[in-house]
């Protein structure tokens, strides 16, 4: 039988130890309420000795200097770019269904300024970019907003790497939502203007001049352009509508124009329009400052042409095409500051020096882009020169007070004699041209006469043709107009007394050309000219003014006294004609009787008045000593009519005058100003 072996004390002891229940690794649960002792907490009292029994919690203290702020994500710390797509097409497509909070906060993204404290870092905004140009399709109508910021975004001045990503994303957007082409192209043409300098200075990013800058710009236009032929249809009238403003600043106009004239380089679709533009923009500062010219006095206007010689003489437009001047807004400030202090008379003062600077630095401009294309007329430019013909009969012919803009076409006409022989003809036939109106004939008259008096390229078997052509025109006019004439009326015949008066101007000027033994270049020899006979005058030059000038249509007593008494003398002088007693016997004569007696004739035209015939007493029945290529004025871009103009000689002989009074009348007689007393008296002493 087995016996029962009971444990011994020790094994019994160390039972119960196993068996007892070990020590929780975590603090026991507490009651509420129920105070934990001291040791229990295992807290160091030696660390912390400002520690009391007290039950109270202790007060905190809040600086008030600290200025508290909330982070942004992607100023606390940089964003991946897988995080930044997601997040962005997440924006998207939850601001569909009406939550706006992703989608307002990626166009702050675009919307803040790179210098504020908040402002994105250039990888972060560049990412976003990228997200976007991944998402393009999901840029609904709503979305205009988003689309909006980018293109207003300070894109111009950050570097390569994000300007080639915009540039992608324009791409990719006019690609794919037609309706963003308008509201890219302006946003793009509106950075073609003089954009300040600190569009090229922002926080983070390397500096960029503004040449860069507008290279930038055409890179991507030139890319749309390419990307979408058809935006150019688009792209016209934005380019006009964003020409700067008249008062706008000189630098305005000339960065705008160069800019344009880049742009046909690579969109040549456009360089008829764009041409016409710049052409008419011209126009209507040319004519501002001829009204505000015509408004000075005398003395200020030889004091305006001092200064703008002066001016001129410090360079070409070329020294400001790369000015980078920081303080451009400072300058401005100072400008507007300056002119609130200027009294009426000064501002205008100021106004018309601005304006003529302006014109004078557009012409130089435009006589610098057109030089090329005439540089070897044998083997093209006729194209370029039908352009200046189209713009001269659309803008410059119609447009009567037009000082400057024409010496364009009389710089280039004479490029070769077959554009000075298509120059002309192109007047000559506008000037007798039934179906135009009679001011545009009286117009391009006077630039018949006035180009062939002062072309100096022009030959003197180019004028005796010129002479031959309109001399012919107007006989023909007498033998069909006669009959019906009862007197001299410049309202129904303005076009007939504009063609004379060309003649008369003519013949003022290159009477050389016009007799038969008369050399080229003997400027000294002119006495032998005094006692010349019936023979040495081309055949039927004096046939045709004698048949003119004693027609029914009396046309001394219509044009300009300055010109037909220049005329007069001029003609006693070498025997070519005797014309005195005819002009006393019209000062006896007067036009208003003979105004309702034409009223019938097959030649008149509707009772209006114009800007040629709007004259005070009996001068406006007298037509304008108007001669559109008078002496050229503008200092910088005279440059290129010097060799080519013929000025006004005086006679030996004829004009026994000293030095100052012979540069006075020469002045007075180049720029069609009279004076009717000093006329009449030198009419008598020539009697």
């Amino acid at each position: 039988m087995p016996t029962s072996v009971r444990p011994t004390a020790s094994i019994a002891s160390k039972t119960i130890q196993q068996k007892q229940p070990a020590k929780p690794l975590l603090r026991r649960a507490t009651l509420s309420g129920t105070v934990r002792r001291r040791d229990e907490t295992e807290i160091d009292m030696d660390a912390e000795p400002n520690c009391t029994n007290s039950n109270k919690r202790p007060k905190v203290a809040f600086d008030p200097e600290v200025k508290v702020r909330l982070m942004d994500d992607w100023a606390s710390r940089e964003k991946a770019p897988e995080l930044i797509r997601e997040e962005v097409r997440r924006g998207i497509e939850k601001y569909a269904v009406g939550e706006t909070a992703g989608y307002e906060r990626i166009k702050e993204v675009f919307t803040i300024k790179q210098d504020a404290d908040d402002a994105p870092s250039p990888a972060t905004i560049k990412n976003y970019l990228l997200a976007l140009l991944g998402n393009v399709p999901l840029l609904k109508k709503s979305c205009s907003g988003l689309v909006y910021a980018v293109l207003e975004c300070q894109w111009l001045g950050r570097d390569e790497a994000f300007v080639a990503v915009y540039v992608r994303f324009l791409g990719i957007l006019v690609s794919a939502k037609g309706g963003y082409v308008g509201s890219v192209l302006r946003m793009l043409v509106n950075n073609l203007c003089h954009v300040p300098s600190s569009a090229g200075f922002l926080l983070n990013y390397p500096p960029v001049r503004r040449t860069q800058i507008y290279a930038r710009v055409h890179t991507a236009l030139k890319y749309l352009l390419q990307l979408i032929p058809s935006a150019s249809a688009m792209l016209s009238p934005i380019l006009s509508a964003s020409f700067p403003h008249s008062t706008d600043s000189k630098k305005a106009h000339t960065d705008y124009v160069q800019n344009l004239l880049k742009v046909v380089g690579y969109a040549p679709e456009l360089r008829p329009e764009v041409l016409a533009l710049i052409t008419d923009r011209l126009v209507k500062i040319d004519v501002q400052v001829q009204i505000d010219m015509d408004d000075l006095e005398d003395d200020i206007k030889e004091t305006l042409a001092g200064d703008e010689v002066r001016g001129g003489e410090r360079g070409s437009i070329r020294q400001y095409e790369d000015d980078e001047e920081p303080e451009d807004d400072e300058s401005d400030a100072s400008s507007v500051i300056s002119d609130e202090s200027l009294d009426g008379e000064a501002h205008r003062l100021r106004e018309l020096k601005s304006n003529v600077e302006k014109m004078d630095c557009l012409l130089d401009l435009m006589f610098e882009y057109y030089t090329p294309f005439f540089a070897n007329q044998a083997a093209d430019g006729s194209d370029d020169f039908n352009l200046l013909l189209q713009q001269f009969s659309t803008t410059i012919l119609p447009t009567y007070r037009s000082r400057h803009t024409q010496f364009i076409l009389f710089h280039f006409a004479q490029s070769s004699p077959w554009l000075i022989d298509w120059f002309t003809g192109v007047c000559i036939a506008q000037a007798f041209d039934p179906t135009r109106p009679l001011v545009f004939k009286q117009i391009a008259a006077a630039y018949v006469g006035s180009f062939v008096a002062r072309a100096a390229n022009m030959t003197k078997e180019m004028v005796r043709e010129v002479f031959r052509i309109v001399g012919a025109n107007l006989v023909s006019y007498c033998m069909k107009g006669e009959p019906e004439c009862k007197g001299p009326d410049v309202r129904r015949f303005g076009d007939f007394y504009a063609a004379t008066q060309a003649l008369l101007y003519i013949f003022c000027f290159r009477w050389r050309e016009l007799m038969i033994d008369a050399e080229d270049g003997d400027e000294d020899d002119e006495l032998k000219y005094s006692d010349i006979g019936e023979t040495t005058w081309v055949p039927g030059i004096k046939e045709t003014l004698h048949r003119t000038i004693y027609s029914k249509f009396n046309p001394l007593k219509v044009c300009s006294p300055l010109i037909v008494n220049q005329f007069a003398r001029l003609a006693n002088h070498l025997r070519f004609i005797y014309v005195f007693p005819l002009i006393e016997s019209n000062k006896r004569l007067r036009l208003s009787h003979t105004l309702g007696s034409n009223a019938n004739s097959t030649f008149s035209h509707p009772d209006r008045e114009t800007a040629l015939t709007a004259r005070k007493d009996e001068q406006w029945l007298e037509l304008e000593a108007y001669f559109p290529f008078d002496p050229y004025k503008l200092p910088r871009s005279k440059r290129w009519i010097d060799g080519e103009y013929v000025d006004w000689k005086g006679i030996r002989g004829l004009d026994e005058v000293d030095d100052e009074d012979s540069e006075t009348d020469r002045d007075e007689y180049e720029s069609g100003e009279d004076d009717e007393e000093a006329e009449e008296t030198e009419t008598e002493e020539d009697e």
